[in-house]
């Protein structure tokens, strides 16, 4: 019988895998377990103040930019789905579409990702 530690490792690594592409993520931390961590702490970060200040801009060129730095920092550590809900946000806003359900999209990701993240590493939100 495992214990409730290994069960709570189990069930973090299986949330990160759907949320992160964990393959990916090693080869660019080059396997580095506290690279890894690192990085993954600073998308948490910025992936929230992007979310932020997307909300707070007007201007359909700075909201694209926001959008595609989340889409960058999303494909660099494998979080396909914020990546993709980026793309699309970055693609409304470039159009001038309206990008409430894009953004949705992108927040939901975004808290997936980074609920996954904390549960991983036990940080606090």
């Amino acid at each position: 019988m495992s214990s409730i530690m290994e069960q709570y490792e189990q069930r973090a690594g299986a949330s990160l895998a759907q949320a992160i592409d964990v393959a990916h993520l090693a080869r660019q931390t080059l396997g580095d377990r506290t690279l890894e961590r690192e990085v993954l702490e600073l998308f948490r970060r910025q992936a929230r103040i992007l979310l932020f200040r997307f909300e707070a801009l007007t201007n359909p060129a700075e909201r694209s930019q926001i959008a595609h730095t989340l889409k960058g920092s999303a494909r660099g550590i494998g979080a396909t789905r914020v990546a993709l809900a980026a793309e699309e946000l970055e693609r409304a806003a470039n159009a001038g579409e309206p990008t409430g359900k894009a953004l949705a999209e992108v927040a939901e990701s975004i808290a997936e990702a980074t609920s996954a993240i904390e549960l991983r590493f036990g940080l606090d939100r």
